[in-house]
């Protein structure tokens, strides 16, 4: 285990959880949280898909343990932030991860959460309607996203190469 990705891990699931409380949207059964889109683009891009999907799980979790949340967090962030890491990987492109981000939790998560949202939650709303808000909210974190990558992220993204530019 390398003790650097998870502290990095552990400070963006500090900013997921803790900033919930502020920045949501509800929309229907669903709380819109655009910042955990963001998390799982830099993690997927700085760390890996491993540490993206596990802070996923953890911020859903800490999420609904504390009240901020909705079960419907765990289906849309954690795949959302599994194709994110996997298509960084395939393509080396932040692109990629937003790609990636954006099928996964606005198509992908919120099919597999139309089940939850019946079952656990009791919403009769079909799958259809959390697809509108999920991509809102990944839409709009992945925008945010973009933007850090292109003026903080550089320089953790040098520490994470030594001076001849390898890993």
């Amino acid at each position: 285990m390398n003790i650097r990705k998870l502290s990095y891990t552990a400070i963006f699931m500090a900013i997921g959880v803790l900033s919930a409380h502020l920045i949501y949207i509800p929309i229907g059964v669903a709380k819109c949280f655009p910042l955990q889109h963001v998390i799982n683009i830099l993690l997927a891009v700085l760390l890996g898909t491993r540490y993206s999907v596990s802070a996923a799980f953890g911020i859903s979790l800490l999420r609904n343990i504390l009240g901020t949340g909705s079960l419907l967090a765990f289906p849309g962030s954690m795949v959302g932030a599994l194709l994110s890491g996997i298509l960084y990987k395939k393509t080396n492109s932040i692109w990629g991860a937003i790609i990636g981000e954006v099928i996964g939790t606005g198509i992908f998560g919120a099919l597999l959460a139309y089940p939850v949202a019946k079952y656990f939650i009791g919403s009769q709303a079909g799958a259809f309607f959390l697809i509108v808000p999920f991509m809102v909210s990944t839409v709009g974190g992945s925008i945010i996203a973009y933007v850090l990558y292109r003026t903080t992220i550089p320089t953790l993204l040098y520490e994470k190469f030594d001076v001849n530019g390898k890993r």
